[in-house]
């Protein structure tokens, strides 16, 4: 089963998205939007950059657990991962991004 997007709200009444995998895990989590317009056009983003290798910006977090950020092609964060184990766990994160971050199907929970 291919992944989707799930959009809703958060507890303030603002709005975020994540990328989940066929398998329904959360591979990758929006910033806050404050309108649900700019939440579609991030999802768009990530339709858009997801593909492409050079936009993702590979990290490690204060405790050494790498994780990566989905950027923009004005180098804005789209997306962020959780946090990973290995670099090996991480860079497979990215290959679950690349494989289902074109989906069109986005779930809205949205009130």
């Amino acid at each position: 089963m291919a992944g989707w997007f799930e959009l809703s709200n958060s507890s303030d009444g603002q709005f975020r998205f994540v990328l989940k995998a066929g398998n329904a895990e959360i591979i990758l989590t929006s910033e806050l939007y404050k309108q649900k317009a700019s939440a579609l056009n991030g999802i768009a983003s990530v339709q858009k950059n997801s593909n492409l290798d050079e936009r993702y910006e590979r990290k490690e977090a204060k405790n050494g657990k790498p994780y990566f950020n989905l950027k923009a092609t004005n180098h804005q964060v789209i997306g962020n991962s959780q946090m990973y184990a290995s670099e090996a766990a991480r860079d497979n994160g990215i290959k679950s991004v690349k494989a289902n971050g074109s989906t069109d199907v986005i779930k809205d929970f949205t009130v």
